[in-house]
């Protein structure tokens, strides 16, 4: 299964591309979507919106993972992260991809083993999990994998169940 993650933000989006193997899960792609502050709200999300379908359409994931809106202090980022959302879940149903969500506490706990493992914990993880030589950056991306890694192991949970 072929699975890509997302973290999504206005700014900076991360997204990571994963390969569930026999072998393991392998590193297929990573990297941030980042749109110029300079250009009005909708001209951003609009570019979201066409990177995120360039990556659908070089890779052709089977299934996406995006991170769920959890609270934020600041209303403003919590808009802001909420319009980067609905952009990338609908750039995958376009593409008729399954989405799902997972909380920043799933993830950790998917990755780390640890729901309230740090930043640092989770990153050394996604690299230890895709045998990486280096923490992945930035932040956006190492999220993104993280989140596609949580995705690979629900799946993989849910078929035991069956």
């Amino acid at each position: 299964m072929l699975v890509v993650g997302i973290d999504p933000g206005v700014a900076t989006t991360g997204y990571g591309v994963v390969r569930d193997t026999r072998n393991g899960i392998l590193l297929v792609d990573y990297g941030v979507v980042t749109t110029p502050p300079n250009l009005v709200l909708a001209q951003r999300l609009l570019l979201l919106h066409q990177e995120l379908e360039k990556i659908i359409q070089l890779h052709r994931p089977e299934s996406a993972a995006v991170e769920k809106l959890f609270f934020q202090k600041n209303v403003t980022t919590a808009i802001a992260v909420g319009q980067a959302r609905g952009v990338a879940l609908l750039t995958m149903a376009e593409n008729q991809i399954e989405v799902s969500e997972y909380t920043p506490l799933e993830v950790k706990q998917a990755v780390a083993g640890y729901g309230s493992a740090d930043k640092k914990q989770v990153q050394y993880m996604v690299k230890a999990i895709l045998n990486m030589e280096v923490i992945p950056t930035p932040d956006d991306a190492a999220d993104a994998l993280a989140i596609a890694i949580c995705h690979l192991h629900s799946v993989r949970y849910k078929n035991l169940e069956k």
